[in-house]
Order: C-alpha cells, then structure tokens, then sequence
C-alpha cells in the first residue's frame, strides 16, 4: 500500500531526485519517506500537499533540453533504446556486459556523453543518473524463493530483494526502488507468461505492483504486422501512481501493408550498391559463403525427416520471397536452420547480416545503415537477441502523450 508521501508524490509526478531537491534531503532520505521506513516532517509534507494540489507540475530539474531522460539496461544493441529516442528522449546511462554487443552499440550511438557500464550487478543503483523511464531487456532466470518460506513461519518481513536476489530482475527492481521513474518498459520472450507455471510473472507483478506502487500493463506483441517474421515478445509497461495506460490503442499497420522477406532480402539484381562483405559485383549477388553447404544440408534434411517420422515438428525453415519467416534465435549462427533462403537449383542460404539487420527493424528495407561491426557469428547473435525495433516504435509512441504530460503541462504555465 502507498504510503501518504508516497501517492503526494505521485500526484506530483516528480523524481525520486527532484522530490529529494525541492525538499532539500537526500535521495535516499526520500527513499526512506516513500516506504514509510521515516516519517517525513510536517513542513516537508506540507510542501508536497500544496506541491500536489498546485494547477501546473514541476518539471525535474535536469541538464537535457529534451522530453524525458531514460536508462537503458541490457541493452544489447539498443534496440529499445531506437523508438523513445524517437519521441524525445535522452539515453542518459547503458548497462550490457557483452563486449561485442557494446562494440555494436558505440558504433551506432558514436554521441552518447556516458560510457557503457558493464555488469548491472555490480553497479550501484546511487551511480546511475536520475531519470524519467527505465528500459530493460532483462532475461528470464528461474526464481528462487529459498528462505521466504522460513521467513514466513517466524513471521518475519520480506520483499522483492528475498524473493529475487540472485536473478536479474532483481537489478531491475532495485533500481525503480531507488530512483522510482515515472515509467518503466520491460520486454522479455513470451515463455516469461508461463514460465514456472505463471508463477514468475506472478512474483514480478506483485514486486512490480504492491511493493513498488506501479500500475502495470501487459502484452504479448508479435512482430508480424511491422516486419515478415513470427516473433513474440511480453511487453510489461508500468507508471508510477494513477495514471492511466492501456495496450487497447497499440496501432498496428493495415493487413494490406504486411510485408514479406522480399522487402529484407538482398534483389541482387543490381538496384542496391554491393556491401563488400556480403555481397558482391554489379548486381550485389549474395556471397556464396551464405549458402549451405551438401554436408550440413543433407544433415538437416535427414534431422527434419527424422523427427517427423517420430511426429515432431522440428526441422528447417525454408523461405521466399513471399513467405514471413521464424522467430530468428541467438542459436542462428550455429545452422541457420530456422531461416533458410530458397535458391533454385542450388542448396539455401543463411541470411546474411544485414538481412537480419532488416527484418529486425534496424535497417529499413533496402537500406544498409545500421552499422555492423562484429564477425557474422556474433552479429547473428545480437539480432537473435534483440527485440523488433518497430514494435517498440509502436509502444513508445502510445506511451509518449503519458511521457510528455508533464513536460507539455509545465511548458504552458511558462
């Protein structure tokens, strides 16, 4: 339940470290007051009671000019970092520990004024920079709940730091409890819905939830509508107090504007410049390192007829030009049997970087922007792991009047 300074400071809209300067106390003093651990005093509430009830809210006290300021933990190669900048927002910290996903992310985000931090678990959640949103592609780790039930039975008080501590979304949640931002987004495989029988999401929700005062909204999005691929993600959205956020709006593309591998594949018919690396001469003919080999495809023929005998769906994927294709996995390097590009009269073909570059959303199609600066095995498991950039684009541009509201209302009180 929220404390009394906590809902004021709700209603307020404010920061965990613009509460804290208005006060004039410490982050961490502020902290204390919204769990309840300290009472704040009568003229600190006083304050936010009539900060509260005032017509216009403060805008947080910042150095960036822009909309909001957000954090971008397991970030990967940014992919959900893409679609809030879009709306006006400053990346103000990353946290990945991979060094080949961090060479991608330099690469792409050249002007960032903060380095990449590494490992989240050994960042102190007081080194990061206030913010208005936390973005977090966290993985899913089993949770272990050892101790809680002890706990229980010489009834002793616990919270998400007993139940989580020792997976990753305990960072998570340990950040929003010391910065509380107004919103976070949490995307995550979709197995996280049943994943332990429903009982992690449960956990997350309730940690989420009733222990760190955010109204929640979930939903799993597939990708198909925005590029040709099958791939479903849980999108976990949460603002801080009464705001009201639903998924009902999300905008998808008409059905006539589905669009197929054509629109990733390579044309090799000379109307997009050669990229030496994967392809090649006047027409950009894809690299012949691409195409399977007779050892490895008459190894997935065989594993695929194999199963099937056994009635198992496993197997290859083949595609063309008009086909949407499988999830791609992290695992892609290894066979690329999930997604294998049609070539007549010859074995398929892996995609080649660029072409998941594409169908992941980095890349429009037909371009080759986004910069890849890692091997192809590496790059297969960056785009593997990554989310689809245009479904992000779609959540954050429902989520931007929400993001915005304070700044815009502020603005026009001048």
């Amino acid at each position: 339940m929220l404390t009394e300074f906590a809902d004021l400071r709700d209603r307020t809209g404010m920061t965990m470290a613009a509460t804290a300067e208005f006060l004039g106390v410490s982050p961490r003093t502020v902290q204390r007051y919204v769990r309840g651990d300290t009472r704040p005093r009568p003229r600190e509430l006083q304050a936010m009671k009539g900060l509260a009830a005032a017509t216009w809210l403060p805008i947080p006290v910042t150095e960036s000019s822009d909309n909001f300021r957000f954090v971008d933990l397991f970030a990967g190669i940014g992919g959900l970092r893409v679609g809030f900048e879009e709306i006006g927002g400053k990346c103000v910290f990353t946290s990945e520990w991979d060094k080949f996903a961090q060479q991608t992310y330099r690469a792409n985000f050249p002007n960032d004024d903060h380095e990449i931090a590494g490992d989240i678990t050994a960042i102190c959640e007081e080194d990061i920079p206030a913010h208005d949103l936390l973005l977090a592609g966290f993985p899913c780790q089993p949770f272990s709940i050892a101790g809680v039930s002890k706990k229980n039975a010489l009834n002793r008080p616990h919270g998400f730091a007993d139940k989580t501590q020792g997976t990753l979304f305990f960072d998570v949640a340990r950040i929003l409890a010391f910065h509380q931002p107004k919103a976070f987004v949490l995307e995550n495989v979709r197995n996280l819905a049943s994943h332990d029988r429903g009982r992690t999401l449960r956990l997350i929700m309730h940690t989420l939830t009733n222990e760190l005062g955010y109204n929640v909204e979930t939903k799993i999005i597939d990708a198909k509508p925005w590029v040709p691929q099958h791939r479903e993600r849980i999108f976990l959205v949460g603002f801080r107090g009464s705001l009201s956020f639903s998924f009902d709006g999300l905008r998808l593309p008409g059905s006539k504007r589905r669009p197929t591998m054509k629109s990733v594949l390579h044309p090799q018919d000379g109307s997009e410049c050669a990229e030496e690396r994967f392809t090649f001469g006047a027409k950009a003919r894809v690299s012949d390192k691409y195409t399977l080999s007779d050892h490895l495809w008459r190894y997935l023929q065989d594993y695929a007829q194999k199963h099937r005998r056994k009635g198992n769906g496993f197997g290859f994927g083949l595609v063309g030009p008009n086909d949407v294709a499988r999830t791609l996995s992290a695992r892609y390097y290894k066979d690329g049997s999930e997604i294998l590009v049609k070539q007549g009269g010859q074995n398929p073909r892996r995609l080649t970087p660029r072409e998941c570059a594409r169908l992941m959303g980095f890349d429009a199609p037909g371009q080759s922007e986004f910069r890849i600066p890692v091997s192809d095995t590496q790059a297969y498991k960056q785009f593997g792991n990554s989310v689809a950039v245009p479904v992000v684009r779609a959540v954050a541009k429902l989520m931007q009047p929400h993001l915005i509201e304070r700044t815009a209302v502020a603005a026009r009180h001048g």
